[in-house]
């Protein structure tokens, strides 16, 4: 897993910060909810992540704590894993004409 410099996880964690105070002081403006979706997005694609609240969330963990702790953290939680549709594989399928 590569993780990145936490020099630009935390300035991107400061980017995003910043523009939630932004948007939540004004929220009607356009300019600045789009600016910080985009700084959101961009602390998804950084720290592996769909929601940016939880970017947020791994982010400053992952600022907190060492290097270590962090990769121990994440290798304890659940893993979603794509399930395979269909029979399974050990069964064989045989079609017998006539019967």
């Amino acid at each position: 897993m590569l993780l990145p410099a936490k020099a630009e996880v935390a300035r991107q964690l400061r980017r995003y910060r910043a523009w939630e105070r932004a948007m939540l002081a004004a929220p009607a403006d356009h300019t600045v909810r789009a600016t910080f979706e985009d700084a959101g997005y961009t602390l998804c694609v950084l720290m592996g992540k769909r929601c940016a609240r939880e970017a947020a969330d791994a982010a400053e963990r992952y600022l907190r704590i060492t290097l270590a702790a962090y990769l121990r953290e994440q290798d304890e939680r659940p893993h979603l894993s794509a399930t395979r549709r269909g029979p399974p594989r050990s069964r064989r399928w045989r079609f017998l004409a006539g019967r």
